[in-house]
């Protein structure tokens, strides 16, 4: 089966997208809360949530800039979170209305996926959740591997 055709409509006009969105780091936990509770009972009263993440303070790996009306705010972190959904084209297009005025989303972006793949990343969130965190700096490890083996070379 060709990739096109799994996101295809499903003959009753409904589709599967994923709206991945940041919300500003400057909120405290309870609004970042309600804020995410707020664009998940929008979009469940457009559609049907099929999975989700929760909202978790990330470092950014560039900074967000954002003109505001009391100037330019540049983002390093933000809460990121997800919701995949199915609803028809009219209520996508409402979620992404919702999604471009919401004042605490920072940035977004809406993809168009399947339920497989949306089932897929909830279990490859739980194990890597379950697994230990690696405490030694990956740089060391390496550089400690090479001394090693450098020093079984030069004997």
């Amino acid at each position: 089966m060709r990739m096109d055709e799994t996101l295809e409509d499903t003959g009753s006009g409904l589709r599967v997208y994923e709206l991945g969105f940041h919300l500003d780091p400057e909120l405290p936990v309870e609004e970042v809360k309600k804020a995410y509770q707020a664009i998940h009972e929008f979009i469940g009263s457009k559609g049907t949530v099929v999975a989700e993440g929760e909202p978790q303070k990330i470092q950014l790996a560039y900074t967000i800039s954002r003109q505001e009306v009391a100037g330019r705010r540049d983002f390093d972190s933000s809460y990121f979170s997800w919701i995949v959904y199915e609803a028809s084209a009219m209520n996508h297009d409402d979620v992404l209305t919702a999604a471009t005025t919401d004042a605490h989303i920072i940035r977004f972006i809406d993809l168009l996926t399947t339920k497989d793949a949306a089932r897929h990343s909830v279990e490859i969130r739980e194990l890597a959740r379950k697994m230990p965190e690696r405490t030694e700096d990956p740089e060391t490890v390496a550089s400690a591997e090479l001394d090693a083996a450098l020093e079984n070379v030069v004997v």
